[in-house]
């Protein structure tokens, strides 16, 4: 397969080709996907023939997105510019035996999670009851819901409408009704409900998950489990979220044991997205 950087020699500055990312998402299918990729600013001026190339390698995508924003909003969402190809940026995107009808411009999804969704799918076990905050469109509860049948059932709450439309049609999608039950709203708002219902709590959203923490502990059973994922700076990876996770479990009376801990992404030069598993025991 033609490589992008030499795919673009001619087509711009030879100095500004050492900038081309090496990497880039695809989210989607064969049957049509999206490429979504970062650039320098030099670079941006030739965004058409960088979505050319990537389009050229990579037959299956009709539209290139090119990041123009940090995370914005209450939804956390990424202004995506449409550079090249399809103005129609919705998606089926297939990872493990599952499908997720999206739209990358209107809701958050990583296909570079899909082994970490798997990851914690693995460890579900049968006739648990499992809540997953920051759901999305849901790809967390349908993986663990198709990964571990045996599930009670998998609770998927999320504040973004688009994002939850697309979850409740992907649940259709992959026939997980009665086994994935997907919520509109603010945890805050929604959680409180729910308290001492669940087995395992998930909480995939790395940027101010532990605002939620205290929320999380008092959804769980007498005994449970929550995977909490945090930002955190090498070489110190896991000490700040073990320390948020015992702190919160010392304010409500409970015994907190880490269980786990793995680094998920890289998120800037020295930066990571982390996940710290804790044992709770009210």
């Amino acid at each position: 397969m033609a490589r992008l950087k030499d795919l673009l020699k001619g087509r711009i500055p030879d100095k500004l080709l050492q900038l081309v990312p090496r990497s880039f998402d695809i989210v989607g299918s064969r049957m049509g996907s999206v490429a979504i990729v970062e650039l320098p600013d030099e670079v941006k001026p030739y965004a058409v023939e960088v979505a050319k190339a990537i389009m050229s390698i990579h037959k299956n995508v009709k539209s290139v997105l090119v990041k123009a924003s940090e995370r914005l909003g209450e939804y956390r969402l990424r202004r995506l510019e449409l550079v090249y190809g399809d103005e129609d940026t919705e998606v089926f995107h297939r990872e493990h035996g599952c499908v997720f009808k999206l739209d990358p411009r209107r809701v958050y999804f990583s296909p570079r999670e899909a082994t970490e969704r798997m990851r914690i799918a693995r460890m579900v076990s049968p006739g648990e009851r499992v809540l997953v905050m920051f759901s999305g469109v849901c790809p967390y509860p349908i993986t663990i819901a198709k990964t571990q049948p045996l599930v009670e059932v998998v609770y998927g709450v999320e504040l973004n409408p688009d994002a939850h439309r697309y979850c409740v049609e992907n649940v259709r999608l992959n026939k997980v009704e009665g086994k994935v039950v997907p919520l509109p709203g603010d945890v805050r708002e929604v959680c409180p409900s729910m308290e001492g219902m669940f087995d395992r709590v998930v909480m995939p959203l790395p940027k101010g998950a532990y605002m939620f923490l205290d929320l999380a502990i008092k959804c769980l059973k007498h005994r449970g489990v929550i995977h909490f994922y945090h930002w955190a700076k090498e070489p110190d990876l896991f000490s700040e979220a073990e320390e948020l996770l015992k702190k919160e479990g010392e304010r409500q009376g409970c015994k907190v044991k880490i269980v786990g801990r793995r680094r998920v992404l890289p998120y800037a030069p020295r930066v990571w997205k982390v996940r710290v598993d804790a044992a709770v025991e009210k």
